[in-house]
C-alpha cells in the first residue's frame, strides 16, 4: 500500500472518530462540552498533520479537496485554542468532515 492511501485510511479513521464522538450530541450540548469540544479539535489537529504528509503530486491530483484549508484548520487548533470558534468547529465536523469522508473514500 503506498504512503497516500495509508495517510488517506488514517485520515478516514480519525473522521470516523469523531463523528462517533458527536453523535449523539447537538450543537449546543457540544458548544458546553468542553471533553467533546477538545477531542474535536485534536482529530482536526490530527487529520492536518496527516494532510500535510500526502505528497505534493498526491494533492496536486486531487485538487477539489481543499488541503490547504484543512492543514490550516490544523494550524489554528494548534497555535491560537482559546481564539477558536466552537461553532464554526460544529459546522466543521458535521458538514465538512463527512463531505471529506466521502471524496476520500472514492479516492481509496
Amino acid at each position: 500500500m503506498n504512503r497516500d492511501k495509508t495517510l488517506l485510511l488514517i485520515i478516514v479513521r480519525e473522521i470516523d472518530f469523531i463523528i462517533g464522538i458527536i453523535a449523539n450530541l447537538d450543537e449546543a450540548t457540544f458548544l458546553s462540552s468542553e471533553i467533546a469540544q477538545r477531542a474535536a479539535v485534536m482529530t482536526l489537529i490530527n487529520i492536518g498533520e496527516k494532510v500535510k504528509d500526502l505528497s505534493v503530486d498526491f494533492k496536486a491530483g486531487h485538487s477539489d479537496i481543499p488541503w490547504k484549508q484543512i492543514s490550516g484548520i490544523r494550524d489554528m487548533a494548534a497555535h491560537t485554542y482559546l481564539k477558536l470558534n466552537f461553532s464554526r468547529i460544529w459546522e466543521t465536523i458535521t458538514v465538512d468532515l463527512p463531505d471529506l469522508k466521502t471524496k476520500i473514500s472514492a479516492i481509496i
